[in-house]
Formats: structure tokens, sequence, C-alpha cells
């Protein structure tokens, strides 16, 4: 029996939301992905995410694989309300299985308010908690929401392509991400994928990642979603929701950090101000690297050299954050772990250490890191 998957502490009754860092790859790895499946594949990344409840921070989808840096928010107290559910059902299903749910609903409703009671049911409060019980266990979960897109993917590509069978090499991965410094490195190492593969020399003109889409997809619609993703996922940990009026900072941040990875275009951004100042440093790479102060989105500037090169750790790290979040994840997990595991932070090596003392991991990797 497979181990159940890991999943940050509380997810679906905390108080905070949970960010991970999702994988999955093409059965044999085959290069499926062409233009007309990367936009399906998109479309249906969107409905889940409008139904779900979940966000995507980052995405990236390369020829043969896909990365997803996806927030999964706690269930709210209580239930949707009525209209609530039907909206989130409308990014999912036709106009008239949403009328039949909103049917029911009403119905119930009305078997209340006339003192009557649904057949087979105690009371209309019951009956009403069903129906949405039929449809909230997969809003605001992980597992559930992966299922239902990689499900829906797959049966759009094997009727499209006259296949049958699996589609994907095994169950995804998915890695805990800490808010902050891991949640900004991991959005812009997802990004980098195709640059990283030779694809593209500009990352604005890859269209099948959150930063392409950002770019290209314009203020309204999925283009909005793109720039609202990256803007949490910079300024999560500054209390920032999905707010696109704030792109404009986190797109210089981004475009930094990113641009730094490839040893282009040194920059200051300066996060703790009222907002973003984007300058020419006069420093080089070395005399940053020996600055106290390196005017950068991250501490040391070699962690954004390090994203150039495939970080093991970010995909099969299990957990990616301080020190202390590391900890804690491995104290809610304890059972995880043999009694000679004193803790869980471990320093990453290999093309991973260059984060040495900023980013930990859950596991520590020995082959191929």
């Amino acid at each position: 029996m497979r181990k159940a998957r890991w999943l940050a502490s509380g997810e679906g009754a905390g108080t905070k939301p949970a960010i991970y860092h999702c994988i999955s790859r093409v059965v044999d790895r085959r290069f499926v992905f062409a233009e007309r499946e990367c936009e399906a594949f998109r479309m249906y990344l969107r409905m889940y995410e409008n139904f779900s409840g979940c966000r995507v921070l980052s995405y990236c989808i390369m020829s043969n694989h896909f990365h997803l840096l996806l927030e999964v928010p706690p269930m709210a107290e209580g239930r949707l309300s009525d209209e609530a559910l039907l909206q989130r059902l409308s990014a999912l299903y036709s106009e008239a299985f949403v009328a039949g749910v909103a049917a029911e609903l009403t119905e119930a409703r009305k078997a209340g308010a006339d003192g009557s009671f649904h057949e087979n049911h105690e009371n209309h409060e019951t009956r009403v908690a069903e129906i949405h019980a039929r449809f909230t266990y997969r809003m605001q979960d992980l597992s559930q929401f992966m299922k239902g897109l990689l499900i829906r993917f797959t049966r759009w590509f094997n009727r499209t392509h006259s296949r049958t069978g699996t589609l994907w090499e095994e169950r995804f991965k998915s890695v805990i991400v800490e808010s902050g410094v891991a949640a900004r490195t991991m959005a812009a190492y997802i990004d980098l994928n195709p640059l990283r593969a030779g694809i593209v020399k500009d990352l604005a003109d890859y269209r099948w990642s959150s930063y392409g889409e950002a770019i290209g997809g314009g203020t309204k619609g999925n283009g909005k979603k793109a720039r609202e993703g990256l803007v949490r996922a910079y300024f999560c940990d500054q209390g920032v929701g999905f707010d696109a009026e704030r792109w404009a900072d986190a797109s210089r941040l981004h475009r930094r950090l990113m641009g730094l990875s490839l040893g282009r275009k040194p920059g200051r951004a300066d996060l703790a101000g009222t907002g973003s100042h984007l300058g020419q440093s006069n420093m080089n790479t070395a005399e940053m690297l020996e600055s106290e102060d390196n005017g950068t989105v991250l501490k040391d500037l070699r962690m954004a050299k390090m994203l150039r090169c495939r970080v093991r750790y970010f995909t099969d790290g299990a957990v990616i954050g301080s020190k202390e979040f590391v900890n804690e994840a491995f104290a809610n997990a304890r059972e995880r772990f043999g009694p000679k595991r004193k803790d869980g932070a471990r320093a990453m090596r290999g093309s991973g250490s260059e984060a040495k003392g900023q980013l930990w991991s859950m596991r520590d990797l020995r082959l191929r890191v």
C-alpha cells in the first residue's frame, strides 16, 4: 500500500492556506504537449481553479510534463451560499446541469419554508446540506484538484487522439512550500523551465507559463488571473492577496530574479518600501556577492544563479522552506519517521547547495541532486 500524500498541517480545516509545487509527467515521457494540447490543458487548469477555490500562483506546461505552484485555502466555516456553489459549478458544468442543481436547492428551500419535509430526509436543511456535499468535497483539496484536472485532460486527449489508457507516468509529485523566499524562488524556478530547456530566449515569448500568460494575456480574463497569481506568490508573506493592481511591483521582482539567475541585468528592488524601485546597480556580480546588501529580492545572489539548474529538491524534497518551517512540518508528521530521526530540516546538496542557510528540505537527497 502506498503512503498517503504528505499535506500541510491542518489542510482543509486550518486557518492558513497551504502552497504546493506539483509536477506530473506523461507516460514514457512522450512529447505530447503541442500547441493545441497546451491550450486545452490551460483551459482545464483555469476551469478547476474556478471550481475548486484553489488558486494557481505559477505554472509552466512543457512538452512532456508540467509544473504548478498551487495555493490551497482552508475550508471556510459553514458551507458556501447557494449562489456561491452555483457560481463554482458553472466553471465546470453545463448551464442545464447547473440549472438542475439550482432547481433542487429551490425545492429543498421551499419545502422548509412550507413546513413540509423532503421525501427520505428528515428536513430541508439536511437535503440542502447533501446537495452541497455532492460537490464541496472536491473543493479546496489538493488531491481532488489534481485528480479532476488530470482525468478531465486525459479524457479530452484520448478522445482527440483516438487512444485509450492512462496518460500520466505515475501519481503526481507534490512539495509543500513555505510562503516568502521559498514561494518566490519556486515561482521563478517554474517560469524558467522553457529557458533552461533552450526553447525560447525571452521568457515573455513562452505562452504556456504564468509569466508568458501574464504578459500576453492582458489585464482581463486569464491574463489577469496569471498576474494575480504571481503577485500572491511574491507578496503572500506580507499579507497581500490576489491583487492585480500590484502586478507592476511583482513583475519587476520576477523579471529581476529570473534575469539574475541567468547572469543578466542586475538591478535593485526595494521590498521594504511602499513600492518597488527598479534601477541599474553600479555593482558587478562579484561586487554584489561580496556586499552586505546585494539589492536583490534574495539575500544571496548565488540563490538566483542556482535557478538556472535543475534542482531536484524542488520536486522531491517533500517540504521546502526555512529551518523552522521544515522542523514544524516534521513535528506535525512525526509518525512518518523512525525513532532515530530527531529533526526534519536538512541542508541542500549539489545544485541546491547555494540555498544553504536560507532554504531547507525535509529529505536528505544523496543521488543526482
